[in-house]
């Protein structure tokens, strides 16, 4: 029998991740044995409560490690440290998937032989959200037919299954996430494309999607433009890092030289679209975040995404 180990990593979220655990219990799947290990890096183990109560439900399936250190990293490594199955799926403690999740993942990977199988994060807006969030699609990413092969540019951990093997073979210093991206953010980016390079077989399977909560601050052109921002920060750091050390001068030259051009252009567009079509001028302006974040880079400053209200 298969066994699958889900691994969860939470930080102040003890309501949402009781919704995502209640899920998992009412997956619809057979064949399969069931893992769930909980990784609380919130050093006031605010989940210890909910956690004892479902300790009880799941009937000794259920795991979890209080690792009060803010980095994400260590607390994804604890939780595949202690997994056992032979596959791990990670989800986030914001999600929350249908009954139908696991079987359609392990399904996907049967039929086309894959390494990894990413499936869609869906957003969820409450009833204040702002219709122009609802309509510009900001939290929302490109979905593809089942089967599709991807690379690292539609990976994502916050809705994947992956052979426990093949992420064990991409463990440097014994850490299968690297701890220098664990206050940043980047972590799966890094992983996701040494996978791709290894020659992982990755694919896309859009019937196995969760649902993931969008609170109300992150509703605002102020969040929006900060992760845009914080992205581009984060994509110049992994990139270069991806690059064999002899080539990285040439390729920091010619990437700060594209975003100062892409930023001239998008802050033109901004201008020109205000007044005739602010969201379209709000697009562009998330793309001047973007490319400022890339030039910020260089100026050495390190974004922290990890360790505040939001962190995991």
């Amino acid at each position: 029998m298969v066994e699958i180990s889900i691994c969860i990593c939470t930080f102040r979220r003890p309501q949402l991740l009781a919704r995502l655990l209640n899920a998992i219990r009412m997956q619809d799947i057979q064949d399969v044995t069931l893992q769930i290990i909980v990784v609380d890096n919130d050093p006031a183990h605010s989940a210890q409560s909910e956690l004892q109560k479902q300790l009880t439900l799941f009937g000794g399936r259920l795991m979890y490690i209080h690792l009060p250190v803010s980095n994400i990293s260590l607390a994804r490594n604890a939780a595949i440290d202690a997994a056992h199955g032979e596959w791990i799926c990670m989800v986030d403690d914001d999600e929350y998937p249908r009954s139908s999740w696991l079987r359609e993942l392990k399904s996907a990977q049967l039929s086309y032989q894959a390494d990894v199988v990413f499936a869609p994060v869906l957003p969820e807006y409450d009833a204040s959200t702002p219709d122009w969030v609802r309509r510009g699609g900001y939290f929302e990413r490109r979905r593809l037919p089942n089967g599709t092969v991807i690379d690292h540019h539609d990976a994502r951990s916050g809705n994947v299954l992956v052979r426990r093997s093949v992420l064990l073979a991409q463990a440097q210093n014994g850490a299968v996430f690297d701890p220098a991206f664990g206050r940043t953010g980047g972590e799966d980016s890094v992983l996701f494309r040494r996978l791709d390079m290894a020659g992982a077989k990755m694919i896309w399977c859009d019937d196995a999607p969760v649902f993931e909560s969008v609170p109300a601050e992150r509703a605002t052109r102020k969040w929006l433009l900060q992760r845009s921002f914080r992205t581009g920060q984060l994509f110049m750091r992994t990139e270069l890092l991806m690059t064999p050390a002899a080539q990285r001068p040439l390729r920091a030259c010619w990437l700060a030289l594209r975003a100062i051009v892409q930023a001239l252009i998008g802050m033109l567009c901004v201008v020109l679209f205000i007044l005739l079509a602010p969201q379209r001028a709000f697009s562009w302006a998330r793309i001047v975040a973007s490319q400022f974040g890339k030039l910020n880079h260089f100026a050495g400053k390190v974004p922290e995404a990890y360790g505040g209200a939001e962190s995991s």
